[in-house]
């Protein structure tokens, strides 16, 4: 990963930019296909905040803000960024050095973390190039660590200091737990510890990558997506396991690719991204969609048809709101987007 500097603030500078930036956001009622579950579709992050690209997007407790990554312009790393919803303006609230990725807020607000490989000491060694048959191939930089901060980005501190990858990381509803993605046992493990960087202790042991990982409301059980056939495919399955290392199981069972599954706040059903990457050996382009389905694998049900990319969901507090990154569009390049959401009769 690369080092670079961003401006600490990205803001419209003029009224003229900021009429401009405002129509130039995409807005409208979702397609037919899928009116059923989404309205009031909007872009909510654009190329004239500054960003080539932008996505991964988490609301914040009160649902009023969001945390998303993005890639500043002339830039290639993603940076942090906060946004409050409705305005024209996102605060830089990582250092901008390295690369970073994997937000969240602390329940009460009070805090966020993200995972950074800023104090990698040597960023700006050459880097292999980039495998340009799968874009969304994600760099397990052995310097990614998992860091806190108050919302605004200050009194940063770092809460995982053993070599290897720590990222994906997300704070359970009571706000005492962390649970996250690291390599520190030589595998790609999903891990637990206190909201303060102590006591981590290993839930999964498959041979695979384990990642992506989110406490169920109620905080026992957790939702993450798992490659333990470790072919080499990449075939990620959507998978739960107690908070006690127990019942690990698959819910999918298939040979397409299942990611980043997030709780609808029931804690009944789940949203994700579902795509065949076999499309890459027949020389296509995955259509990446997605999908809801109940924590037993029943009722899976799509929801959006759009024939670009769109992934990375996550719902609002209260479920009323849909948000996810999306090329929609013919968008050059990812953007967050966010819609009213009615959940499907199958779920309620």
């Amino acid at each position: 990963m690369l080092t670079f500097l961003t401006p600490k603030r990205f803001s419209l500078l003029t009224m003229g930019n900021l009429i401009c930036a405002w129509t130039a956001v995409r807005a409208g009622d979702a397609p037919p296909s899928e009116s059923t579950y989404l309205a009031n579709i909007k872009q909510i992050t654009d190329t004239s905040m500054g960003f080539t690209k932008a996505g991964e997007a988490y609301f914040s407790p009160d649902g009023t803000s969001i945390i998303f990554q993005a890639t500043p312009n002339g830039k290639e790393d993603y940076q942090i960024y906060t946004h409050s919803i409705g305005s024209h303006e996102a605060k830089m609230v990582s250092t901008g050095k390295g690369a970073c990725t994997c937000a969240y807020y602390r329940p009460d607000g009070l805090k966020i973390i993200f995972a950074s490989s800023h104090l990698d000491p040597g960023p700006d060694k050459p880097q292999p190039p980039k495998d340009k048959k799968n874009e969304y191939k994600w760099d397990f930089n052995s310097y990614m660590d998992i860091f806190e901060a108050n919302p605004d980005g200050t009194e940063l501190k770092r809460l995982t200091e053993t070599p290897g990858y720590d990222a994906e990381g997300s704070y359970s509803h009571d706000g005492r737990l962390i649970v996250f993605t690291s390599q520190r046992d030589g595998d790609l493990e999903i891990y637990v510890m206190d909201a303060y960087g102590t006591n981590t202790r290993r839930l999964t042991s498959a041979k695979g990558y384990d990642g992506g990982p989110f406490f169920s409301p109620d905080d026992w059980t957790i939702l993450y997506r798992g490659d333990h056939r470790d072919d080499g495919k990449m075939n990620l399955q959507l998978r739960m396991i107690n908070l006690d290392g127990s019942n690990d199981h698959a819910i999918t069972d298939n040979v397409i690719f299942n990611w980043c599954p997030y709780w609808h706040p029931s804690g009944q059903s789940f949203i994700f991204t579902q795509a065949d990457h076999g499309a890459f050996a027949r020389g296509e382009k995955p259509n990446y969609d997605l999908y809801m389905m109940k924590i037993d694998g029943s009722d899976q049900t799509r929801i959006t048809f759009d024939p670009e990319f769109d992934g990375l969901p996550v719902f609002s507090p209260d479920g009323n709101r849909l948000m996810w990154t999306s090329k929609r569009g013919g968008l050059p390049e990812a953007q967050v987007f966010i819609a009213d959401f009615t959940l499907p009769e199958a779920f309620k």
